[in-house]
């Protein structure tokens, strides 16, 4: 059977698609489909793979769980905690790095290192500056006569230092891709407003924020999901513990603790396909909003 040309470029262009197709079945759909099944597992054994009964008691369970209700609203706190102040600083950084200043390259690299430093070794120098004793910001705070904090044995402070940990390993990531949208925006632009007579706070209004919207929007997406999805710096700034007295629990902690410390496996996949749900409805939620207030050159 012959093809036309149109049938034959489609064809053609599926077949380049197919590996990457191939790797998103294999590695994200079928994961995703696959929890959700093991959610509804109210009876079953683990070495057989032998189902005994279905249900929906998994996420009955979970919500009655207070450590699952704890764990949602530690998430929510920090994600309202890192994502505004990651952004509102990324883009301050983002604009002094795009002006002609000295040394404006080692600056970006300065900035971009710890996004890709290992996690690990992150949560060590911070554990070291917010020890009680001889850590740099206490030693620091101790200049304003503000007694020492226990940072990461205070329940009350546990989150801060997460927070501000979190938001200074993402700055790098967020930083790059303000930057390349900054350069994006046509020199044209400020040179018509600048004639027009703008102030420099004017020209930011009106010509940085509406043509760098597309680049916030997708910034604002990242961070939300990653927001939700955090654990390897709980993990290691608290030593495997989600903080003292679950200070620092989160969703996806939750959901480790189920699966690989409980072995509930039921109960970690209905925490996880919660939490997909809710980065599913935080995405869409962003997306019809984006509709609204980005401007798309």
């Amino acid at each position: 059977m012959d093809l036309n040309p149109t049938k034959k470029s489609t064809l053609k262009g599926y077949l380049y698609l197919l590996p990457a197709l191939l790797i998103l079945i294999t590695f994200n759909i079928y994961p995703i489909i696959k929890s959700f099944v093991m959610s509804l597992y109210t009876d079953f054994d683990f070495f057989t793979g032998e189902v005994f009964a279905y249900g929906f008691g998994n996420f009955v369970e979970i919500f009655q769980d207070p450590n699952f209700r704890i764990a949602i609203v530690n998430t929510v706190i920090f994600v309202i905690g890192v994502v505004p102040l990651s952004i509102v600083l990324s883009l301050i950084i983002s604009l002094f790095l795009n002006s002609k200043i000295k040394f404006r390259g080692a600056f970006r690299t300065i900035y971009f290192l710890p996004y890709v430093t290992s996690v690990v070794a992150i949560s060590i120098v911070w554990s070291w500056i917010f020890h009680y004793d001889y850590g740099l910001l206490n030693y620091f705070l101790s200049w304003f006569g503000i007694d020492p904090i226990a940072w990461l044995r205070d329940p009350q402070y546990a989150m801060p230092a997460l927070i501000i940990v979190s938001v200074w390993k993402g700055l790098g990531f967020n930083i790059m891709i303000m930057l390349a949208g900054l350069q994006t925006i046509d020199e044209q632009y400020y040179l018509a407003a600048k004639v027009d007579g703008a102030s420099a706070w004017h020209r930011f209004k009106s010509v940085t924020l509406p043509l760098l919207s597309p680049t916030l929007f997708f910034v604002s997406i990242i961070s939300i999901i990653n927001g939700f999805k955090v654990f390897d710096e709980i993990f290691a700034l608290f030593d495997g513990r989600p903080g003292p007295g679950n200070s620092a629990l989160t969703v996806v902690y939750y959901i480790y603790q189920k699966f690989y410390e409980e072995w509930q496996f039921g109960l970690a996949s209905a925490a996880a396909f919660v939490l997909f749900i809710i980065i599913f409805l935080f995405t869409i939620i962003q997306l019809v909003l984006g509709k609204k207030f980005v401007h798309y050159n």
